[in-house]
């Protein structure tokens, strides 16, 4: 895609980051938030809705208005579908979780092919962290040695889903030498990423990438 018609993204590695202000900015006083948590689908349902709710006051703490669209309820439905569901969102947040659970419920819900759509009309501002900011590479080749690939929640097609949005031209390593479970094992994706030359942005905790049409910068 690399499409720099003005699109606007938030991608943080953790939670908001410490810039929440450049996301408001990218917002220009938007403030409904469609928040979409598909990739804690492994997770206990009882865990699942915990960790929604708690999503959901962070984003409410900064300013904005969330609603969660659960992308199973689109799971085979015509694409029109999940697209009048995000219509009206100024912003699409899609939390940390499992990459690969995350990339089917795109495919399996076309929620993938209409938040590409809507970026590139401008149409809404994406805006994410860790696995929300990964499925944007044009590949999730490597991410299984930090997310399980092989990880179905129930309702999900078993077949792993490798190719990315494409969005970004770059992969992007979230939680980067941080305070975080999974900095270990992002430190070893780093090493695959140098090793096999694939393009990347390692990104720490705090730090968000800040795309708003050709400018783009790391910013916290």
């Amino acid at each position: 895609m690399h499409d720099n018609r003005r699109m606007r993204l938030y991608l943080s590695s953790f939670r908001v980051g410490n810039r929440p202000g450049e996301l408001m900015r990218l917002l220009d006083g938007g403030r409904r938030t469609a928040l979409i948590a598909n990739s804690c689908d492994a997770l206990t349902a009882n865990d699942r809705i915990e960790s929604t709710q708690q999503e959901m006051d962070r984003l409410a703490a900064v300013g904005l208005e969330p609603y969660e669209v659960d992308l199973r309820d689109y799971f085979g439905a015509d694409r029109s579908a999940v697209t009048a569901a995000i219509s009206g969102f100024d912003l699409v947040w899609l939390r940390g979780g499992n990459a690969f659970v995350l990339r089917r419920a795109l495919h399996q819900s076309g929620a993938d092919v209409a938040f590409l759509t809507m970026l590139r009309n401008d149409a809404i501002v994406y805006g994410g962290y860790s696995a929300g900011v990964c499925v944007l590479a044009p590949s999730l080749r490597g991410l299984e040695l930090v997310d399980d690939p092989n990880h179905v929640p129930p309702g999900y097609h078993p077949a792993i889903i490798w190719n990315g949005l494409d969005v970004l031209p770059y992969a992007v390593a979230p939680h980067y030498e941080s305070d975080h479970p999974e900095s270990a094992a992002i430190g070893t994706l780093v090493e695959h990423y140098i090793e096999h030359d694939v393009p990347f942005r390692a990104l720490r905790d705090g730090q968000a990438i800040v795309i708003d049409g050709a400018a783009s910068s790391v910013e916290g």
